[in-house]
């Protein structure tokens, strides 16, 4: 079976409030084939968002043009759980609910050539339309509290919505890693920051790139195959890159291998045909189910 992707680019990404490089700053692992067309790895530090969105559309840019099939990886969540847009009172009587939050956040956060953005007061404002409180989201930094933004969690019992996403509470009964909420914006492990400053670069990424699609949104949660890739030259997905264990080489930070480390795990998946399975989740879960994920949650590559 020939490999679904000639390419294959992941994103270490980084909410920091200004440029930021080595440690905890955005790691790009590209893994592409050379004139021998033979996988070559390079890694690429990037200190602010803005930079590493326009080195993604040049690469992407220079590999289409030679004909190749991307895959391209963010660690970030691409969804949040079911209930979310409505509890927004977005529309979605034209688009997915997944389409229609990654318009409004592209619409409300802006990050700035120095990398700052005002993510606490969007959080904020996005509490207040769905709760008029401090809920769902959490974890300010105390400059950054106010009466509809926390320093600590909510009660999620009986809210309006549930604190994790299927895939998140999957992961947690597998015993997979240390799953962490989407709503949780900073302190030990958070990823809410790193999704509310994702979503609206992969919204224009999705935009810029007509022939791109978003999984498992736009490709639902079969395994993939080569005949649904026709016309379409990216794959943008969501991964978790503890999945593997990924050792740092001589010089090396830890997020500097875990890019390199996951960019080789599915490129090997890829050459001995798991790669397609990779796309699914499997018959694990119900028609509903499957439906919250494909329509506004998203899903983590390999789960």
């Amino acid at each position: 079976m020939a490999a679904l992707f000639d390419a294959y680019i992941m994103v270490d990404w980084s909410a920091a409030a200004k440029p930021s490089l080595g440690a905890n700053s955005i790691w790009i692992g590209i893994l592409a084939k050379d004139a021998r067309l033979k996988l070559q790895y390079r890694g690429v530090n990037i200190d602010t968002r803005l930079k590493a969105r326009a080195f993604l559309e040049d690469m992407v840019a220079k590999l289409t043009k030679r004909g190749d099939k991307i895959l391209i990886g963010f660690d970030f969540a691409l969804g949040f759980p079911a209930g979310t847009a409505a509890a927004l009172g977005l529309d979605t009587s034209k688009q997915a609910p997944w389409q229609a939050t990654h318009a409004h956040l592209a619409s409300k956060l802006k990050d700035k050539p120095d990398n700052s953005n005002a993510r606490y007061a969007i959080a904020a404002g996005l509490n207040y339309a769905i709760s008029k409180g401090a809920f769902p989201f959490w974890g300010a930094p105390a400059r950054d509290v106010v009466s509809t933004l926390s320093a600590t969690r909510p009660d999620y019992d009986g809210g309006a919505l549930p604190e994790y996403r299927i895939c998140e509470n999957h992961l947690k009964e597998k015993k997979i890693g240390q799953p962490k909420s989407v709503w949780q914006l900073a302190y030990t492990g958070s990823v809410g920051s790193q999704t509310l400053t994702g979503i609206p670069h992969v919204h224009a990424l999705r935009q810029a790139w007509p022939t791109s699609r978003v999984w498992p949104f736009e490709l639902g949660t079969e395994p993939l195959t080569a005949e649904a890739l026709e016309g379409i030259d990216v794959v943008m997905a969501e991964v978790y890159p503890s999945l593997i264990k990924a050792k740092p080489e001589k010089g090396e930070v830890a997020d500097e291998a875990q890019v390199r480390g996951i960019a080789r795990h599915y490129a090997d998946l890829d050459e001995k045909g798991l790669l397609s399975a990779a796309f699914s989740t499997g018959k694990s879960f119900s028609p509903e189910q499957n439906r919250h994920i494909t329509e506004e949650e998203g899903w983590i590559l390999g789960v």
